[in-house]
């Protein structure tokens, strides 16, 4: 493994371990209580398109630790929601910074919510801009914002989650 690659494979490696994808950086919020019983557990995998002799593409997931994670690498993040409690768990959501080593590319809930500014701003993609200063100029202007912009992702339950519910969240990026 040369430099760089290891360079890639420690700072996916550094945002597992810090929790940077998942339970520990990822903050959960519930109208219930301040003590939510909702639980928070994360995972992450590095996709890869596997070709067979007959030209059919498949995805396969693979544990960071185990393969070379180089630039332009996909990776599939998952936050596990569990109500432990015995309550429905009402007004939750959950909120993931993206890491600094990986661009957002997608989320695969529709009703997900991204943020380009630190978590000030919300909404779909789509609907959000971002603020860019020229260089040479100095002059600001307003664009719309892209999936590269992406600071974080967050999901709103807009229903109560059952006691005992167990829901998977996930979103996709890439190596930077």
């Amino acid at each position: 493994m040369n430099y760089r690659n290891m360079a890639y494979a420690l700072a996916i490696g550094a945002v597992i371990v810090s929790g940077s994808i998942g339970a520990s950086n990822a903050q959960a919020q519930s109208a219930t209580s301040p003590q939510s019983p909702v639980k928070l557990s994360s995972d992450v995998k590095i996709e890869r398109v596997v070709v067979d002799a007959a030209g059919k593409e498949t995805i396969t997931l693979h544990d960071p630790k185990n393969v070379i994670v180089v630039p332009g690498d996909r990776v599939f993040f998952t936050l596990n929601v569990t109500n432990t409690g015995t309550e429905p768990a009402s007004g939750f959501r959950a909120t993931n910074p993206i890491p600094g080593p990986v661009a957002f590319i997608s989320a695969t809930e529709d009703w997900a919510e991204v943020s380009v500014d630190n978590g000030v701003t919300w909404g779909k993609l789509e609907a959000l801009s971002v603020t860019v200063k020229a260089v040479d100029t100095g002059v600001e202007t307003s664009r719309a914002a892209t999936a590269e912009d992406v600071t974080h992702v967050r999901w709103i339950f807009s229903n109560p989650i059952a006691p005992g519910t167990k829901t998977a969240l996930s979103y996709r990026g890439s190596v930077k």
